[in-house]
């Protein structure tokens, strides 16, 4: 049995029967008017909403309230207004039940540099709540499972880059939690490493129940890994996407380069029920269900638009990133 499908988290085997089932159709978090304020700044503001997917990742730019919002889950801030659930549990009044159930891979390194990686994954697992014993049995498991056996006892002041993230992701899974929060998983790693961590990602997702939330600024990490998307944007909501069904959908993106095109061209495109986001002399836009590009050349033809360069393909998770940029309301 793989170290991503333990049971027995911190909490204990009757703590663990309260957690509902890892299926999707559950919310894993739910948002309710949830706002984090610091002193006179709004961090978050009113978010709303319910994520119930498998792997749920999390973008925004720099200073969106991504950190901000998982700390927030973990019971670390505390809320202005509003609250949230994780599992069902209250992040203001159950946080040990949540932690219990939680493990964390952070962004940022926090590591005793003369300890080996053994001894640190078996504190950070009795931390959690598991005994001695159990702790380091689980220990020497995540090691195995994340490809640093022969490395376990080396100092981890003597690790690299890569292998640093490693003992990050071991001890986040190493108490069998419910629920795994990674932060910038792949922050810093070389593309062979990238992928080395990508594929346990994946492997961890579809290997047993373990839920995963993702928290990254590279889109590529989330599309290549999770099925639902919550895009942050100042502190709000700016966009929510099950990735699945935006690729079930097909739904068609098209973006053209013009010369004469003016506002009466897009309102006309608008019509047929396309979507369109212009800038400079480009023209993006997703296509209405039996709308074809001949439409749209005919259109152009009417109103005297040359079309110099046209581009056809599917929606992608970059196009809905820069489309949830123009605007954010804070509701799913």
């Amino acid at each position: 049995m793989s170290i991503a499908v333990q049971r027995g988290a911190a909490g204990g085997e009757d703590e663990g029967e309260q957690v509902p089932p890892a299926a999707p159709q559950k919310p894993l978090i739910e948002l309710q008017g949830l706002s984090v304020q610091f002193g006179h700044r709004e961090i978050l503001r009113n978010l709303t909403g319910s994520l119930r997917g498998r792997a749920i990742g999390l973008l925004g730019p720099n200073g969106a309230g991504k950190s901000t919002l998982i700390n927030t889950l973990l019971g670390f801030y505390k809320p202005s207004s509003g609250s949230a659930r994780v599992f069902g549990y209250d992040i203001r009044t159950e946080t040990r039940k949540i932690r219990s159930l939680v493990g964390y891979m952070p962004e940022n390194d926090a590591f005793i540099s003369k300890m080996n990686s053994v001894s640190f994954v078996r504190m950070m697992a009795e931390l959690s709540g598991l005994p001695s014993s159990v702790a380091l049995e689980r220990a020497h498991e995540a090691l195995f499972y994340v490809g640093l056996a022969e490395a376990r006892y080396r100092e981890l002041g003597t690790y690299s880059l890569g292998m640093k993230q490693l003992v990050k992701l071991a001890q986040a899974i190493a108490h069998g939690p419910k629920l795994l929060i990674l932060d910038e998983p792949t922050n810093g790693l070389d593309p062979s490493a990238r992928q080395r961590m990508i594929r346990m990602i994946r492997e961890i997702r579809d290997g047993s129940e373990l839920r995963i939330v993702l928290c990254s600024h590279l889109l590529r990490d989330v599309e290549d890994t999770c099925d639902e998307v919550l895009i942050l944007k100042q502190g709000r909501i700016a966009h929510y996407s099950n990735l699945e069904e935006e690729h079930q959908a097909n739904r068609r993106f098209l973006e053209l380069e013009t010369y004469g095109a003016n506002g009466d061209f897009t309102e006309a495109v608008e019509k047929l029920g396309c979507e369109c986001a212009v800038t400079a002399n480009r023209i993006k836009m997703i296509l209405a269900d039996g709308v074809k590009i001949r439409d749209i050349y005919r259109l152009a033809a009417e109103r005297e638009v040359r079309i110099r360069r046209l581009n056809f393909r599917r929606d992608t998770l970059e196009d809905i990133f820069l489309k949830a940029m123009e605007s954010a309301d804070g509701r799913l």
